[in-house]
């Protein structure tokens, strides 16, 4: 016997309790015959105002993670996505791999991260080499970020990293901040923009400024999407959120 609403496909998703974003544009990106089912690693939404506080916020999100996926595989999920990003950029591709592996082990079934989605979906647009990177983050999660995407073989050209007060706020950064930083990211030798820190809601500002700018401009929650997807043989195309999920 299958699920009935998820017939194709059921994914567990692991996401901060504070995050406001990732459920409801997972969900507006869904197919027909395939779910979502969130479970939420619990965290306080204590303030970030500097590098010691984010690396706190860090360590509470890692507390709780292995128990979010226990919670989340009692449904029987096909597929688990992360749907948290700092830390899957933690350590560069070596502690991506690392992650991906102890989550797999502890989950039973195979696991997306944001950090891999991310590679995998700038590789659909060929020999991509200059990227602008825009993330929620204060500068040591800025610096792990880059060292993840410079650790694939892409220079950084230029990074804003938009040191959002807390993990809630990261939700309340408007669409006009989100369209200035694509800005700043942006010059004549960047090829590719794409956007990490899943709290931010950046899947519909992402098309928008694909057409402004006739270039690839990715969001995290899009990518993770996407490749979860594809890694389960789900080819349907999706509009209505750039590029990526219309046309690969």
């Amino acid at each position: 016997m299958t699920d009935t609403l998820g017939w194709r496909m059921k994914f567990g998703v692991v996401a901060p309790s504070t995050n406001t974003s990732v459920q409801p544009e997972y969900d507006d990106m869904r197919p027909r015959g395939v779910t979502n089912h969130f479970s939420r690693a619990w965290i306080p939404d204590d303030p970030v105002n500097n590098d010691e506080e984010f690396l706190q916020l860090m360590e509470n999100i890692r507390a709780e993670t292995e128990t979010a996926v226990d919670r989340v595989m009692t449904c029987s999920p096909d597929y688990v996505v992360m749907g948290m990003s700092a830390e899957t950029f933690w350590e560069g591709v070596l502690g991506a791999e690392q992650l991906k592996k102890n989550l797999e082990a502890r989950a039973g079934v195979s696991v997306g991260l944001g950090s891999h989605a991310c590679r995998d979906a700038i590789a659909c647009y060929g020999d991509i080499k200059r990227i602008g990177v825009i993330t929620p983050y204060m500068p040591v999660g800025d610096k792990e970020v880059r060292n993840f995407f410079e650790g694939c073989g892409f220079e950084v050209v230029h990074l804003v990293g938009l040191k959002s007060k807390s993990p809630m706020l990261i939700a309340h950064e408007t669409p006009a901040t989100l369209r200035r930083s694509v800005h700043e990211v942006n010059d004549e030798s960047v090829e590719l923009i794409i956007q990490v820190g899943t709290n931010l809601a950046f899947a519909h500002i992402a098309p928008e400024a694909e057409n402004w700018l006739d270039k690839p401009v990715l969001a995290i929650n899009t990518c993770t999407y996407w490749h979860a997807l594809r890694e389960n043989g789900i080819d349907d195309k999706v509009y209505g959120f750039g590029s990526l999920l219309a046309e690969h």
